[in-house]
């Protein structure tokens, strides 16, 4: 076993050009098998005759111990690419490791703001300025329509119909939407409108124009999006955890808590799969409780 660990790190470090970390990282999973065989077993038997059981046992052992369901699962990937070698090698007969599944990842709920931290936060921006219209508008924008911040940057002139107050976004893998926009959201990106500093090359696109640009006139970036925010959450004394997708998930999480169905919120984000959606009801259950828990007299 030694050898043969020995032999496919070798084929890393050269024939693979992997980096000195990752080498290490396989050198640290592949040794640790080898660690718990010798002490649950006396010795370490070759690669050819540990069996699925075998490793099943060791992945019982790593949950037993406390690990992480993403260092199981790294450490079993780690072991079945060593039998992939091990197989062209001739050393194995057969990937043990291969049958084995993964950990379930466990999904951390989403944070979000509730209705009177979203309220602090659209308020934050100065109204009197150009930059503090442009912030309100973007902020306003992002929770009205739940867009992520890519599809904000993206927007242009032509994708906003303020008389149907719908607006056209480009999601992932460019499919495109359409997505209500508030009277809130209207108000505030008028208002930025009238202010709004254009770069001279932008005036010839017309319709196709940025909606939100910097202060030189040119299109922002995520980046910016996400400095502006933190910038506010600091001044409003907002949960560290808040960032542009915080908007989003307490967009779907509020619609959820006022009964909009989830087939519903599932077209108005662009997910592809309801499965990723349903992720908001359980934050929504989680805020049902934490109401029910302060409200309701014998709830504890």
């Amino acid at each position: 076993m030694h050898r043969s660990i020995a032999q496919f790190l070798q084929y890393l470090a050269t024939e693979r050009n992997a980096s000195e970390l990752t080498v290490k990282a396989y050198r640290e999973d592949l040794f640790g098998l080898v660690e718990w065989l010798n002490a649950t077993r006396g010795k370490t038997p070759a690669p050819h005759v540990l069996t699925p059981q075998d490793l099943r046992a060791f992945q019982a052992a790593l949950q037993a111990a406390g690990y992480a369901r993403t260092t199981i699962a790294r450490k079993l990937a780690s072991l079945r690419s060593f039998y992939r070698f091990a197989m062209r090698q001739g050393i194995a007969t057969s990937n043990p490791a291969k049958p084995l599944r993964n950990p379930r990842r466990q999904r951390k709920l989403p944070h979000v703001l509730n209705n009177e931290e979203v309220g602090q936060l659209l308020l934050a921006p100065p109204a009197g300025e150009t930059a503090g219209l442009r912030d309100r508008a973007i902020l306003e924008t992002m929770y009205s329509a739940g867009l992520r911040v890519s599809e904000l940057v993206a927007l242009r002139d032509g994708d906003m119909d303020f008389e149907e107050q719908i607006l056209r976004v480009r999601g992932k893998g460019r499919k495109e939407r359409i997505s209500p926009l508030g009277s809130y959201a209207i108000k505030a990106i008028r208002a930025y409108a009238k202010r709004r500093v254009r770069d001279p090359k932008a005036e010839s696109l017309g319709r196709d124009a940025p909606v939100f640009v910097n202060r030189f006139g040119r299109i922002l970036t995520t980046r910016s999006v996400g400095r502006m925010l933190d910038k506010y959450i600091a001044v409003v004394g907002l949960d560290t955890r808040t960032s542009p997708h915080t908007l989003r998930h307490s967009f779907a999480t509020h619609l959820l808590d006022r009964g909009a169905d989830i087939r519903s919120v599932q077209e108005l984000l662009g997910h592809k799969s309801l499965a990723t959606t349903q992720i908001y009801t359980h934050v929504s259950a989680a805020n049902l409780l934490s109401v029910y828990e302060k409200a309701h007299p014998r709830a504890s």
